[in-house]
């Protein structure tokens, strides 16, 4: 029996699997178009191509960076998750409640975040394997939970006195080195492992590939989907706990628009709408094109509505050119 997720099968049967043979184009096209990105800003502003901007770029693009990981998973397996940006409200919320001076050690407030978090998206999951609901729907209605749940837990207002130990998740240094950079590392090769190397991650691009024939290949769709939410909503609550420590307070109203930041990045960097297709290093290199940009166009001093207007643009040039690609295979 051949397998959909198999090496052999994705050669052999390439034409049900659209866009499989510009996949590695479109990785190194937008590579092409980062590295031009930067000459560009580069020349028109000296102050971009500094040790300290870079570092500044690359810290605040680790959240986005955290959440597009998430969603990716989820978009490759034909799902979406609108939820993460109220997940990162809520557990950082959590976080910060038991992250207070004397109270407990840092590992505590830590673990209920990413356990609220993982929490939220094995919700997500469940609600959309056993009701058969589109998962944007389920998603949007986590969302507006998330968001609620995060004003209830802090009484509508900011939780703060957060310990030294905390604070240091997001704001300290290890060897020179921002901590939150070396979160987005590791957590970019932990992400590219299972994805890539690890038979859950063949089982996401069956699932978003080919659904049926993943199902008659014996795959357990349900488990996959679940896997994918789960995995979602942890690297949400990490991206939340990333933030709280940054910014020393747990905020209710954190995250706000940040679910599409997240998908903006996956979808730039080559991940298919239509599921099946895309890469943990395609999606860093959109979320790193994206704080590019936006930083290059602080340097010059462009306002932020045109910031939102140039990201817009972007969005729907990626998805036109996905969408062209799978017509013309």
């Amino acid at each position: 029996m051949k397998f959909p997720f198999s090496t052999e099968v994705r050669e052999a049967d390439a034409p049900v699997r659209p866009g499989i043979h510009t996949r590695g184009l479109g990785k190194y096209g937008i590579a092409l178009a980062f590295l031009l990105v930067c000459i560009v800003l580069s020349i028109i502003t000296p102050r971009f191509l500094t040790l300290s901007n870079l570092t500044i770029v690359v810290t605040q693009v680790s959240i986005n960076a955290l959440l597009a990981f998430g969603v990716t998973f989820v978009i490759i397996s034909g799902g979406i998750d609108l939820s993460i940006g109220s997940i990162v409200a809520v557990t950082g919320v959590v976080a910060a409640t038991f992250a207070h001076p004397d109270d407990y050690p840092v590992v505590v407030p830590v673990t209920m975040g990413l356990l609220t978090g993982v929490l939220l998206g094995a919700f997500n999951g469940f609600v959309i394997t056993r009701s058969k609901v589109p998962p944007f729907i389920v998603t949007l209605g986590t969302m507006t939970i998330g968001r609620g749940l995060a004003l209830i837990l802090s009484k509508g207002r900011p939780v703060s006195n957060l310990s030294d130990e905390f604070n240091f998740i997001g704001g300290g240094q290890v060897l020179g080195i921002p901590t939150p950079i070396l979160i987005l590392i590791l957590m970019f090769v932990f992400c590219s492992v299972v994805l890539r190397k690890t038979v859950p991650g063949r089982y996401m691009y069956a699932v978003g590939g080919n659904e049926q024939a993943a199902r008659a290949s014996g795959i357990g769709l349900s488990r996959v989907k679940m896997m994918v939410y789960m995995l979602s909503g942890g690297l949400a609550a990490l991206a939340g706990i990333l933030l709280t420590s940054r910014i020393t307070t747990g905020q209710p109203n954190a995250g706000v628009g940040f679910e599409l930041d997240a998908i903006a990045a996956a979808i730039i960097g080559g991940t298919s709408t239509s599921g099946g297709t895309g890469s943990m290093t395609g999606t860093l290199i959109g979320a790193l094109l994206i704080g590019v940009i936006s930083n290059g166009l602080d340097l010059m001093n462009v306002t932020s509505y045109y910031q939102e207007v140039v990201m817009g643009i972007i969005i729907i040039g990626a998805v036109v050119l996905d969408s062209l690609n799978h017509k013309s295979n």
